[in-house]
Formats: structure tokens, sequence, C-alpha cells
């Protein structure tokens, strides 16, 4: 008798982050223990048709699984097909807009299914940097200065919302998609026409904007995980950038040599205000599984909060699992870990 858990690993997806997963997936696919799990695999194409995938985990890496189609099932129902309704727990490997907002979240409840990472509402809230920063201000953390609108209000007045942009910030400033993740959209604007081609830009991605105050700081990370209601918070680590600020390519570029260090070279009283903050922000947005949580801190050790990732990378990169093994929770132990906090999700009424 089989007693394995049956766990659907879904990646790929819609959003400027689709290379990212894939190479998450192509991650988590490699240490899954088989001996413990059944794998069902689902990939999302960017035009957001859904597959069914048996092929191997490489094209999933390189991107060619699409082309795969002895192994592709293309037309099947996510309520009644067989392979679908056997699965245990969702294991989402996904990242941004309609990956990690709570979009694909809702479509598991709608499933009855457990599911790794934050619910539909932390997703959501985490995911826009808007709402996560008021969040963030109303338990006490502290935040950079910023201000957001709308691609309807840039229409309407570009010009006075740019005297209003450089009264509120000067520059630089950093232009971002309220929802986008990975630096996709993301620009340093130091000039009023480096401003407005970063606005224009960023507005490709999402249709309201977050600007920020430049903050002379130190970039620090921390990763949570919940298990049963208990949450902990990681070693944090630093990453430098090896550009003027830690872009898609600074990250994910082979040619590009952006450090990470963990642990970061910290004070111990720092280090555990960071930790703490990193579980207040998760707490401020009711997350639940897991998250990354990103920080500045200054040269005089002031703390301000950027954003939480609810569904941070995995691939042979990313800080949140790095984060981990350096705290003593190695990659295989940690997917385990992060499986097992899914399955308290849903309660069948």
């Amino acid at each position: 008798m089989d007693n394995k858990l049956n766990i659907g690993v879904v990646f790929g997806g819609q959003s400027g982050e689709h290379e990212v997963s894939r190479v998450s997936a192509y991650n988590v696919l490699g240490v899954i223990d088989r001996e413990k799990y059944n794998i069902v695999t689902i990939g999302i194409s960017k035009k957001g048709k859904w597959f069914l995938y048996s092929g191997d985990s490489e094209k999933i890496k390189d991107g060619s699984w699409e082309q795969d189609q002895a192994n592709l099932t293309p037309d099947f129902s996510i309520f009644a097909h067989p392979e679908i309704t056997k699965i245990d727990v969702f294991f989402p490997v996904l990242h941004g807009p309609m990956g990690e907002d709570g979009t694909i979240q809702g479509v598991f409840e709608m499933l009855n299914k457990p599911y790794v990472g934050c619910g539909v509402l932390s997703s959501a809230v985490g995911m826009d940097k808007v709402f996560s920063k008021v969040m963030f201000e109303s338990v006490g953390i502290p935040t950079g200065r910023y201000i957001y609108f709308r691609e309807n209000d840039w229409k309407k007045d570009a010009d006075g919302k740019i005297a209003e942009i450089e009264a509120a910030l000067g520059y630089p400033i950093f232009v971002k998609p309220a929802n986008m993740g990975s630096s996709v959209g993301i620009n340093k604007a130091h000039d009023k026409k480096e401003l407005i081609a970063a606005i224009n830009e960023a507005f490709i991605y999402d249709n309201k904007l977050i600007l920020e105050a430049f903050v002379k700081g130190r970039e620090i990370e921390c990763a949570v995980l919940e298990q049963d209601g208990v949450i902990r918070a990681s070693i944090p680590g630093e990453v430098i950038p090896s550009k003027e600020f830690y872009d898609y390519e600074a990250k994910y570029s082979a040619t590009e040599d952006s450090q990470v260090v963990i642990p970061a070279n910290l004070s111990k009283e720092v280090t555990e205000k960071v930790r703490n903050y990193a579980i207040k922000a998760f707490e401020a947005i009711e997350g639940s599984g897991l998250s990354r949580v990103d920080f500045f801190v200054t040269e005089n050790d002031d703390i301000l909060i950027n954003e939480v990732n609810t569904l941070p990378g995995f691939t042979n990169i990313s800080m949140y699992p790095k984060m981990w093994e350096a705290t003593g929770i190695g990659y295989i132990e940690l997917v385990d870990l992060i499986i097992a906090s899914a399955k308290r999700k849903r309660i069948t009424i």
C-alpha cells in the first residue's frame, strides 16, 4: 500500500518571473524525497495555459518542456482529472502576479486542497508593495519614505505628479511596479529624465506604482518559517549587489558577481532586531508557511523594512534556502518542513 503524500508541484506562470519559477521548480524537484512523496507536475505557460507534465525536469529548467509533446496533457479539468484529484498538497513554485498574489491560492481553496505558503489575503497583501507597507507601519515596523499613484493619476497631470514626487522624495528615487517581484520593472532615477523613463517602464508591468526615497544602507534579508503556529526566523544574510542596485540581472545573470554573506555581519542586537521584525512583518500580513523579509540597515544601525516575499525563490543561488542552511536546516529538510506546514490549511466541513 502506498502511503506517500501526493504533491502537486506547480511552476511557470504568467508573470515576468516565469523563468525564475522554472529554475526554482527544477531545484525543488531535484531534492524532493521520492521515498516520501509522489509528484504530479503542473506547468503554466506564459499565456496562462495549464499542462500536466510528466517529462524530464531538465526541460523545465531550460524552458523546452512546452515542446515535449509526448509528456504533456494539455486539456484537463482541474476539478475532475484523476491526477489532480489525488493531490494531497499543492506546492506552488511560482513568483509574481498570478502566482503569489492570492489568485492561484484562491484556486487551491476552491479545490479544497492544502497548499504551501501564505493564504489568499496574506499573499495579496504581501504582493502589493503599498498595502504591505501600510500593514508594517500599523505594527510599528519602520519603513522608508514613499508615495504611490496609479496610471490614471499620471495621465491626468504628469507634471504635477513629478513636482509632488521630487518634493516628497528627492533624488535618487526607486520606481517600482506595486505588484511585481525579482526586481522586474524596477529602476533607480537620478534626475527628471530618468524618472519619467522609469515611470513609463514600470507602468508596463502594473497600473499602480510605488516610488521610494533612496536609503543608504546594506541590504539584509531574513527567512521566516511557520510550523504548527510557531514562527521562526533564520540567521539574516546580506546581499552585496554587483550593480548600483540588486536588479533582475544582478540577481540571476551568470555573468554578474553579486555576493551574499551569510550570516550578515551585524551586531548581536541588530541581528535579533531584524529577526524579530521579520516575524512581526509575517504576522502583520497574517502569513503562513514561509516568507522572506527584506530590510535596509543604515550605518547608524537603523532598520527599515523594504518588503516581504511570500513565495521566495528556490534556485541554487536563492537566499531563502541558503539562510536556513546557515541556521541548521538543509534544503531537503526545508522542503519537508514547508510541505508539512501546508497540511493544516484546509478544514473540511
